[in-house]
């Protein structure tokens, strides 16, 4: 694979503008190179210039085996100065020194050069620095968690000669070197963050459990305090005295205990349940900085290739001899000679398997480097499979449905007013499902990084080829059971009553799946949505995420395979096997429900609103829980007058679908997916677009608003030869999974992008403790 497009693959996809600009500075190149051919042909020896050129000896990387011949000052094409700004940081400039007639493009090359390098520095060191702050963080938290494992595990610890034979151990420590992948030098040992809660010893091979391991570089600076060790300071319990457990009001039990006291801070209670909250949420915390430092380093490692590789392509391309010169600079600047990062990396490994795993290595990495799924074989096959399947049974049921006239009779016609809704449920289901798929191969193929946006976690994300299999697969069940159902029908003498249960045990079948406890059909997955959909319907209690709001909104669009399960009840409770739908409809506990159950995921948004409200203080959540509350009005309203015809009613349905029409549809350009924006750069779009084509953006919006006004059916009363009875309600509510399919693309997209304007390429995991040393020495 070439560079170019590795680089573009293993890029971060939160930091992508943070990156050199690869393919903009070998575009630069490409006019160059068009300009010297345009004047100087090639000739013989050029061109065997040229080739032998392909097999000099040449490491942007090691410039230690590129020193030995310095040449003339003459010979030297550019010359690097160093400006130092206000802020203390360098800032990298290139002069050009050969010839500068006819060297515009290499001029204006290696201005793009220096702009991009200052820029990754820049942003480079910005990280580091916001790492080494959290690094102070995580120490005091370790700190409290040892005091607090002291506490709650051994109350009569005697921690004097424990800290006594600590600060022996410590005095008596050398550093030990650190190979970097680009160079061999010793770790400036002062300027590495440590402290008491990471641990002096570590080890790459050997024994899990009981292996001794070379010491780590130790800052001694930071193991003093005022000119005291460790070993003269007071109790290391004190410092229990100075901390409280954050409540992060992510329980329902927590978030009642939230309003009822106005502290959002719990004093220590020394409990085994308290302290293994703590160590949960302390080794989430310790996963995610571990994945910022594998971030960082990798960010680095990336850029410097990048740069060894474009300047290897201007001497190539030039015959001029700048490569050393620069790489010398890039070499000796933050971003190619910082450790903090390599060495935070096996301190961060030691503290999190000594802490966390048991001093068990092998299981402490597997936590911390989880491997990527890889596709396999047999997912593709099973899909083409079942899909084949599923179009043949398909195309049967069709047939059939002809064969027996069903929608020309009138007793066909009540026969599928009947088994429609049993089946109907499904349909919009495998429907929902086949679009995420296809959303999941949009996001992947436009870097769109939605495993970090829903929170999976890695490894467990299912791809879209994975998606496709349980739909398709679920879609030839279903038509299965519907073409065993319509055939069994015509021989009723035979089957009698049996006929009826058969869409009962599909769903009984579905529900088993859904909730078996067996690793077995993506029980990380089938977990993950049952415990968002258990946290939508306690919205309040929960802290709302984005998977949460997500989900709930595409509940919203599946209101009808909800009054389905409804009709499941009322058919097997209610109904004999030859009576039809409308028997339902006399049943006033029907009707009620019916109302009822339409509403239910709007409620689920609306109180998810009034959550962010409360505690994001954001004004925009107020407008969007009355947005979410006016279509719970003109959703009663709709559901009475399809119950209910009147003159009334329609006009009601009519201003209250009108208001509720406009105002989603507002919410779904503006809000939700960014577009119509007054002084963006792309006209009435936004400033930055993922899709090449602009007509995607104002095509989607057009179809939202048509699916959006999908509801004037019910009230002009379109006459549709092929359009009867519960199939009207049935076309229509598929095509609002059609239009949430095209929204969540759109969303994401949106979400993906804020991502990348504020460079969040990481989950915000709340510390479990909060100091309050400060605010005591603040009083007295």
């Amino acid at each position: 694979m070439k560079f170019g497009k590795k680089f573009k693959r293993e890029m971060v996809p939160e930091w992508i503008e943070a990156y050199v600009d690869y393919n903009g500075l070998k575009q630069i190149l490409q006019e160059i190179r068009h300009f010297k051919e345009s004047k100087q042909p090639s000739t013989p020896s050029k061109t065997l210039e040229k080739r032998l050129a392909l097999y000099r000896n040449f490491s942007g990387l090691n410039l230690q085996g590129n020193v030995q011949n310095t040449g003339d000052i003459e010979d030297q094409v550019i010359a690097v100065n160093t400006v130092q700004h206000e802020n203390y940081r360098k800032f990298y400039k290139t002069k050009f020194l050969a010839s500068p007639e006819g060297a515009e493009n290499e001029i204006m090359f290696f201005d793009t050069l220096d702009h991009e390098f200052n820029k990754v520095n820049t942003f480079y060191k910005d990280k580091v620095d916001e790492v080494m702050r959290e690094v102070t963080l995580l120490n005091k938290q370790m700190d409290a968690l040892i005091a607090l494992r002291i506490k709650v595990m051994d109350p009569g610890f005697n921690a004097f000669p424990s800290l006594q034979s600590l600060s022996l151990d410590i005095n008596n420590s050398t550093p030990s070197r650190i190979t970097s992948p680009l160079r061999m030098t010793i770790v400036d040992t002062d300027g590495m963050p440590a402290g008491p809660s990471v641990d002096p010893t570590y080890g790459r091979q050997g024994s899990t459990t009981n292996a001794s391991y070379p010491k780590l570089p130790i800052n001694r600076n930071i193991l003093r305090e005022n000119g005291e060790t460790d070993s003269q300071k007071a109790d290391p319990l004190e410092i229990l005295h100075h901390v409280k457990i954050v409540n992060t009001f992510e329980s329902p039990i927590s978030t009642i205990r939230g309003v009822l006291s106005e502290s959002k801070e719990n004093d220590l209670s020394y409990k085994k349940e308290e302290l293994k909250k703590v160590e949960h949420r302390l080794k989430l915390v310790f996963i995610e900085f571990y994945q910022k430092l594998g971030h960082l380093k990798h960010f680095s490692y990336m850029n410097l290739s990048a740069f060894s590789k474009i300047l290897k392509k201007y001497e190539k391309i030039t015959s001029r001899k700048a490569a050393r010169s620069y790489l010398k600079m890039v070499d000796n600047s933050y971003l190619g000679s910082s450790e903090e990062v390599t060495s935070l990396l096996d301190r961060v490994e030691t503290t999190f398997i000594k802490h966390f795993s048991q001093s068990n290595r092998r299981e402490g990495m597997k936590i911390l480097r989880p491997k990527h799924k890889r596709e396999k074989h047999r997912i593709t096959f099973m899909t083409g499979f079942f899909s084949g399947c599923s179009i043949a049974l398909l195309v049967a049921v069709i047939l059939l449905r002809d064969d027996r006239k069903l929608i020309d009779k009138d007793e066909g016609t009540s026969y599928l007013d009947k088994i429609v809704p049993l089946y109907s449920f499904y349909a919009y289901i495998v429907l929902h499902m086949l679009l995420y798929a296809a959303n999941i191969y949009f996001w992947r193929h436009y870097k769109i990084n939605y495993a970090f946006i829903f929170g999976f976690k890695q490894g467990t994300e299912l791809s879209y080829r994975e998606v496709f299999l349980l739909s398709n697969g679920l879609a030839m069940l279903v038509l299965a059971a519907l073409l065993m159902h319509l055939h069994m029908n015509s021989r009723a003498e035979v089957y009698g009553t049996r006929i009826e249960y058969l869409p009962l045990g599909l769903i009984m079948a579905l529900l088993v799946i859904t909730f078996c406890p067996f690793n077995i059909i993506y029980r990380s997955s089938r977990l993950f949505l049952i415990r968002f959909v258990f946290r939508c319907i306690c919205a309040p209690l929960y802290k709302v995420t984005l998977p949460d709001f997500f989900l709930a909104d595409q509940m919203t669009s599946q209101v009808e395979a909800i009054r389905s399960l409804e009709y499941y009840i009322c058919y097997y409770t209610w109904i004999k096997s030859s009576h039809g739908h409308n028997m339902c409809e006399s049943h006033n506990i029907y009707n009620i429900f019916y109302f009822i159950l339409a509403i239910i995921p709007y409620w689920f948004r609306f109180f998810q609103c009034v959550r962010r409200l409360c505690e994001e203080k954001d004004q925009a959540q107020a407008l969007n829980g009355l947005r979410y509350f006016l279509t719970i009005l003109a959703l009663v309203i709709k559901t009475a007058y399809g119950l209910r015809k009147g003159s009334t009613l329609e006009v009601l349905v009519i201003l209250s679908s009108l208001i509720t029409t406009f105002f989603n549809t507002y919410w779904d350009i503006v809000v939700d997916w960014g577009l119509l924006r007054r002084k963006s750069k792309n006209k009435f779009l936004r400033d930055k677009l993922i899709l090449h084509h602009k007509s995607v953006y104002f095509i989607a919006m057009v179809l939202d608003v048509l699916l959006r006004f999908a509801w004037l059916q019910l009230v002009l009363k379109f006459n549709v030869h092929s359009l009867q009875g519960s199939t009207v309600s049935s076309t229509f509510a598929c095509l609002e999974v059609i239009r949430r399919g095209m929204w969540n693309f759109f969303r994401l997209e949106n979400e993906h992008l804020n991502n990348v304007g504020k460079y969040r390429a990481f989950k915000s995991v709340p510390l479990p403790f909060a100091y309050h040393e400060e605010d005591e020495h603040k009083e007295e």
